[in-house]
């Protein structure tokens, strides 16, 4: 009988590692593995951060930033004045979600959609989505008054339109402007 090399023994022992517990991490050394690279970002769904981020606002998911961003929003002083708002956290509740954030933001995912969000930052590290270029460039051909009406109001409302936008998914086939249908 033959034996089996080292590595394939390491491989092996770290493939069972990943059945026996029924998953694989999103990013790092099994996402180079997986037969399938997901298309849209990853949902989140962690009841902390949907109470207090979601509270005010559409609970964005970490996939549509980057690390540096997150940690820029997150800021303990920059909370404080977060775009107009007093958004103070207790420092658990805030370490806690960024913690989150960071560690499933787009520059650690395998997802398809955060990687082109990447590509298109050359570095940069907005505070805003609706400064990301690809996700200007995904919506520069719906007029401004689509946008801008009563029940959408802004880019920043990604739930109005992207009906899945909730569980990571802002596919076209998801999109349902009010006022106007499918898009």
């Amino acid at each position: 009988m033959k034996r089996a090399t080292p590595l394939l023994t390491l491989a092996a022992i770290l493939m069972v590692g990943v059945v026996s517990t029924g998953q694989a991490a999103e990013s790092g050394f099994f996402s180079y593995f997986s037969l399938e690279r997901k298309k849209e970002v990853m949902a989140i769904n962690d009841a902390t951060y949907n109470k207090e981020c979601g509270a005010c606002h559409f609970a964005y998911q970490p996939g549509l930033l980057p690390e540096g961003s997150w940690r820029k929003l997150m800021d303990a002083q920059a909370l404080s004045d977060h775009f107009g708002e007093n958004a103070e956290l207790d420092e658990q509740t805030r370490s806690h979600i960024l913690t989150l954030l960071v560690a499933n933001s787009a520059d650690k995912s395998n997802r398809k959609r955060s990687k082109k969000i990447m590509g298109s930052l050359n570095g940069a590290t907005p505070l805003r989505i609706t400064e990301v270029a690809y996700i200007k460039n995904r919506h520069e051909e719906i007029p401004a008054k689509l946008i801008t009406q009563p029940k959408v109001k802004s880019l920043s409302q990604c739930n109005k339109c992207h009906m899945k936008a909730d569980s990571g998914s802002f596919d076209d086939d998801t999109v349902v402007i009010p006022e106007h249908g499918t898009w």
